[in-house]
């Protein structure tokens, strides 16, 4: 078991590394480095350079984090690894598809390919609960409209909606591990907003809709 979650991990660090923010703002001629809260995240191309481009990065950064986490069951059902000896339960894919979402983040928020700097995970990590717990993702999702349109703060609705989907795998009976990995990326996406909830306790954080803030 333990080869076949190392390589996971390791292929959803290469994928989720994949800086698609920093890479569609480049085709602008925008370094997102040095744009906007400096964040290559999906919020941050949006606010620099428009909807198009924001909505972009947005899939693309899902994708990468539902392919990390989906491609396992590819190597349990058709390669067939790890084969359950006989009189064993079957394979379970479930701790490997974990495996990749977990390295797909790390990826995303510490890419290899841009010295070890990236965003903050949400829309890469929604992209992975959406093959792993789909029903949490839809409550996530119905937190996160809310609290935008209630708040205008996208942070702050990152933040919720990752508690919204720990909640939603407690209420719905998930399993130890499923319950377990929402936890640990909801207090990960927590950490990567640290900056926004000092900005959020000094009410100097940006809204949706308002201009990007000043370098």
């Amino acid at each position: 078991m333990l080869v076949p979650l190392l390589i996971v991990a390791i292929v959803g660090y290469l994928l989720g590394s994949l800086p698609f923010g920093y890479w569609v703002a480049r085709s602008k001629g925008v370094n997102i480095f040095e744009a906007g809260s400096k964040n290559p995240g999906a919020t941050n191309v949006r606010r620099v350079l428009g909807a198009g481009p924001g909505n972009l990065v947005l899939f693309l950064d899902a994708l990468k984090g539902a392919i990390a986490t989906g491609w396992p069951l590819v190597g349990a059902a058709v390669l067939g690894w790890p084969h359950a000896a006989e009189g064993q339960a079957a394979f379970d894919a479930v701790p490997c598809m974990i495996a990749g979402l977990i390295g797909a983040l790390l990826g995303h928020s510490f890419s290899c390919f841009t010295g070890f700097k990236g965003g903050k995970g949400v829309a890469t990590g929604a992209g992975g609960f959406l093959v792993l717990f789909p029903l949490g993702v839809l409550v996530a999702a119905v937190v996160w409209g809310l609290t935008v349109a209630i708040t205008r703060y996208v942070s702050l609705a990152s933040m919720l909606a990752g508690v919204g989907l720990t909640l939603a795998a407690w209420l719905l009976h998930a399993s130890p591990l499923i319950l377990g990995v929402c936890a640990v990326v909801t207090v990960f996406v927590i950490v990567r907003h640290r900056g926004n909830v000092s900005r959020l306790l000094a009410g100097t954080e940006t809204r949706v809709g308002a201009a990007p803030p000043k370098p």
